[in-house]
């Protein structure tokens, strides 16, 4: 089924996950974090809100508007500003970097004036990126036509660039940069694993809750006397799992018991906590949950005080994904009874550790996800440049112009000084690596690679062994030898990785198909979207079924990822970025729907590879889905017990270990 591969390399470049996620950073996250940056505080009787800079001055406040990326330019010696392209910015050591403008909107006493559009800086581009000058898009903008890839070919060789140069890196000083995938643990998950403290094993579910560049993560933990205790980000110490459902307000024992106790096994365990929540601290309520733990985290400060404290730190600090404001506490609550739940259902053997290196547990972090990381940094730091410099021009009694407080260096220079070291934001090394150029094989290979962020001193067996889960995702024999192997991957050949899709989208279609909402009584599988409970339904691997069936019929998006778990009855759908999926041929009654005519389609150009993905012939599988699948290699292996079928058994290697010849016979 080489056709198949060709096929999928004929509608995107072989370093495509680099420029797509660069992409989705530059037409949408840019403008996003705009919209979620807020510096300074609302004057009193105000709201403070997103997207607005406060200035210390009575009644003045900006709303940050629109955001736009020009394209690469280089301004001469003698003030002339002329297109940059990137060969010019290898031969001459530039910067290959654009303009960003942003339209500031002044608000006096709540009338809104002339919004001015200042330049804040330069955005590093990377090559081939919607923002390139030598991308297709800007050829046919400059033409006024669309171009033919012939005629695409020839420009590419007028301007100097090699027309086989896959793009996918930055320029910084006349070098060539590449930003390192990442794999990380997944976000907003909750992980249960078993710990050993004092000599004694403990059980502990541990989940890092993530939202717009803000980590937090918080530990709920089994002590011996069975007592759940959890420890929250920003403090130190630990308060009781039931004092802190009591603070959120949940202060009903029957409803704390409703919510955990699904199974009758856990219910004197949970009995046993609330007794000693309500024996032990005397808490009954949430204002004395309030008051005990302000005298735990603010203790001797005054009384107004520390309850503002307390519920800076439930809103702000306490798992950030499910929202920030007082309304979204009972979210939380139930969010961390359930955490509760399963940290006693590990320990009464309900219910197996989470495999940490099960590639369902992990994320990849690339380009777009880095940039979004720094740019966020970066720009919150020229806001708060702009505040400083508004306050000093207004303390001298000028008139206010913001043009003339906008240093844009501040942002260029931090986005500089990343991509030229390596450092990036969040103290890791190394992001940012110097293209190797050895030969194009390893510079396709370099482009393609995943790290992993831990440290490679100690000898984390598990981290370097070969996981079964990573078949047909990273390659098997591309690694290096030495004190990196294991933690240096790269992709295999087909793969394709996430860009994320709207969960409110997806709700909408699982409240249609008889979604219900969780209580004691509703019986049925656990639904779980994105590692998040969001209710139950009465017969879960009919609704697997239906959600399969209308992905493959192009009603439902493909990038959203369903599985069933039998042995505990959940169900589990996941459409968040950075899962690293491959695709399958889909089988049905151990018949492929792959035909004959769709191979001759594809070869003749009259199909392409989304064709098939629309019409449900082909379809990418997660880690998490490849659990419910019975994959067959080779089409004379197919029962009708097989879901699926292997496109090809060469994918399963990377770039290079495939151009090995005769390599299944080493």
């Amino acid at each position: 089924m080489r056709e198949l591969v060709d096929a999928f390399y004929r509608e995107r470049s072989i370093v495509n996950h680099q420029i797509a996620s660069y992409n989705d950073f530059l037409k949408r996250r840019l403008q996003n974090i705009i919209s979620t940056t807020t510096v300074g505080e609302a004057g009193e009787g105000e709201e403070t809100e997103r997207g607005f800079i406060y200035p210390e001055i009575e009644g003045f406040k900006i709303k940050l508007g629109k955001i736009r990326v020009g394209r690469p330019e280089v301004k001469e010696a003698d003030g002339s500003v002329r297109d940059l392209f990137p060969m010019e910015a290898r031969l001459r050591d530039l910067d290959y970097e654009a303009p960003i403008w942003l339209e500031f909107i002044p608000i006096r006493d709540g009338i809104e004036y002339e919004p001015e559009i200042v330049r804040i800086g330069e955005l590093p581009i990377m090559v081939k990126s919607l923002a390139c000058n030598i991308s297709k898009e800007a050829f046919e903008e400059r033409e006024g036509r669309e171009l033919t890839d012939e005629e695409y070919r020839e420009f590419l060789i007028k301007a100097q660039e090699d027309p086989l140069d896959p793009g996918g890196y930055f320029i910084s000083n006349g070098t060539e940069r590449v930003l390192v995938t990442v794999e990380d643990l997944a976000p907003n998950r909750v992980l249960v694993e078993k710990d050993t403290q004092y000599g004694t094993e403990i059980e502990v579910a541990k989940i890092f809750s993530q939202k717009e560049g803000y980590r937090a993560l918080t530990v709920v933990e089994k002590k011996r006397d069975g007592i759940l205790m959890v420890s929250l980000p920003t403090t130190y110490g630990q308060i009781p799992l039931i004092v802190l459902l009591k603070a959120l307000g949940m202060e009903n024992d029957e409803e704390i018991m409703n919510v955990m106790a699904m199974e009758p096994e856990l219910e004197p365990y949970v009995l046993a906590n609330i007794e000693e929540c309500t024996n032990e601290y005397g808490i009954t309520n949430q204002e004395e949950a309030i008051a005990f733990l302000g005298k735990k985290f603010a203790g001797g400060q005054a009384r107004e005080y520390r309850i503002k404290r307390v519920e800076t730190i439930l809103d702000k600090n306490l798992l950030p994904h499910l929202g920030d404001t007082p309304a979204d506490r009972i979210t939380k609550a139930v969010f961390m009874a359930r955490m509760g739940t399963r940290v006693l259902e590990l320990a009464l053997g309900l219910r197996e550790p989470d495999d940490k290196d099960h590639y369902a547990n992990k994320r990849l972090k690339l380009a777009g996800d880095l940039m979004e990381d720094l740019f966020r940094v970066a720009f919150t730091a020229l806001c708060k440049d702009i505040k400083y410099q508004i306050e000093r021009v207004h303390a001298k009694g000028k008139e206010i112009r913001i043009s003339s407080c906008v240093r844009s260096d501040v942002l260029t220079q931090r986005l500089h000084h990343a991509i030229a070291t390596g450092n990036w934001v969040g103290g890791r090394a190394g992001i940012s690596q110097l293209l190797d150029r050895t030969s194009n094989l390893s510079t396709i290979s370099h482009l393609r690679r995943v790290t992993s962020p831990l440290a490679r001193s100690q000898p984390h067996f598990e981290a370097r062994d070969l996981h079964s889960t990573q078949w047909g995702r990273l390659c098997p024999n591309e690694t290096p030898e030495g004190p990196n192997c294991g933690l240096v991957k790269n992709l295999a050949l087909t793969v394709d990785i996430s860009e994320g899709y709207d969960e409110k989208e997806v709700e909408k279609v699982l409240r249609e198909l008889g979604l219900k909402e969780v209580t004691k009584e509703t019986r049925g599988s656990r639904v779980y979207l994105n590692g998040d409970l969001i209710g139950i339904h009465p017969n879960g691997k009919e609704l697997v079924k239906q959600l399969r069936d209308r992905r493959r019929r192009d009603l439902l998006h493909h990038e959203v990822n369903v599985c069933y778990y039998e042995d505990s009855n959940d169900v589990v759908i996941n459409c968040d970025s950075g899962r690293l999926r491959r695709p399958l041929l889909v089988v049905e009654n151990g018949k492929l729907l792959l035909t004959k005519q769709h191979l001759e389609d594809l070869k003749s150009g009259k199909k392409k590879w989304s064709d098939l993905i629309r019409e449900g012939i082909v379809e990418y599988l997660d880690a998490e889905e490849e659990e419910n699948a019975y994959i067959a290699l080779s089409e004379e292996e197919l029962t009708p017990e097989h879901t699926h079928m292997e496109i090809d058994p060469m994918c399963i290697l990377g770039v290079s270990a495939g151009l090995v010849p005769y390599a299944e016979h080493n």
